[in-house]
């Protein structure tokens, strides 16, 4: 063969081969020089894969799911504790500087709020810890039963942002798991009952009433705690996410009444089971009413059933 005709077939075959790879290209279409969101995959404990949908930058997590956010870092003196009544545990606060924070703003009239509740829900305690100023270290006694328990500093540093940082404290003792709570929407505590009434949906503010009542008569002069008539913690279950829960009105305010009803407004990330603590005064006594309630879909307005076929109409 000739040299022409073997250059003229060499350059048909390279115009055919960039041709194919025109075609392709427009086929397959852009490729992104940024890196997409990925889904991760994990296996659960049935052997099936599942996806995990990757968050948006806009995703706001719940708090109390982190020990380290915006440069603070909760750190207790000791990872575990023997089981007992007034055991005595130590942290610190570490800022962005990696020094312990000795400084703090004054937020529901304490510098720091210390929930302390076991893992499946139960022994919730409210405290205020005491600071070292010089120090920075918190101190505290806690009761305490064998097991896992999750620690929730709810604070503000001067001149930051208010936080809810979150660590685990193992417990050593023989572990004796308490069975999952099942709904409720009353309560009973000492002489006390409390009941409750609102609709927890996904995404939507809700408006929880609290109505306290002692032997059959409502008590209508609860004392002032924390700056209100009662302060309401929401964990959820599963993550035990810890939830931000206003009160509506302050004593003194001229309009909020001090009691039988204490009225707050949350909105809760997702549906699911959530336990809510409320914490109330009333003759010089702080006392703690428990409720597990279901919070419906975004999709699922209305009332929402337990497994058990339960109304839950009603949360607070």
């Amino acid at each position: 063969m000739s040299t022409p005709i073997k250059v003229a077939g060499f350059l048909a075959a390279i115009a055919a081969i960039f041709g194919l790879a025109l075609l392709i290209g427009r086929a397959v279409g852009p490729v992104d020089d940024e890196p997409a969101a990925h889904d991760d995959a994990h296996a659960s404990g049935d052997g099936r894969v599942h996806l995990t949908p990757a968050l948006d930058g806009g995703t706001e997590i719940p708090g109390g799911l982190m020990v380290s956010q915006d440069g603070y870092t909760l750190a207790l003196a000791e990872p575990g504790s023997p089981a007992g009544r007034d055991r005595a545990v130590a942290f610190t606060i570490t800022g962005p500087d990696g020094d312990p924070v000795t400084s703090y703003d004054v937020e529901h009239e304490k510098q720091l709020h210390l929930i302390a509740v076991r893992r499946d829900f139960t022994g919730f305690q409210h405290v205020h810890p005491v600071l070292d100023e010089k120090t920075g270290v918190w101190s505290i006694d806690l009761d305490l039963t064998p097991g896992t328990w999750r620690l929730f500093a709810d604070f503000k540093a001067s001149g930051a942002d208010p936080l809810t940082l979150g660590t685990d404290l193992g417990v050593s003792g023989d572990h004796q798991p308490a069975d999952p709570a099942p709904e409720n929407r009353t309560a009973t505590v000492d002489d006390y009952e409390v009941t409750l009434d609102g609709n927890l949906t996904a995404g939507a503010d809700a408006k929880l009433t609290l109505r306290v009542s002692r032997n059959g008569e409502p008590v209508t002069d609860l004392q002032p705690y924390l700056g209100a008539y009662g302060h309401l913690v929401a964990l959820r279950a599963g993550d035990l996410a810890y939830l931000h829960v206003h009160p509506d009105g302050e004593p003194d305010d001229g309009a909020t009444k001090p009691g039988p009803e204490v009225v707050f407004h949350t909105a809760v990330p997702s549906a699911g089971t959530y336990h809510l603590y409320l914490d109330f005064q009333h003759d010089g006594v702080v006392r703690t009413a428990a409720f597990t309630v279901t919070a419906s879909g975004a999709s699922d307005p209305g009332n929402s059933s337990d497994e058990h076929g339960e109304s839950s109409g009603h949360a607070h």
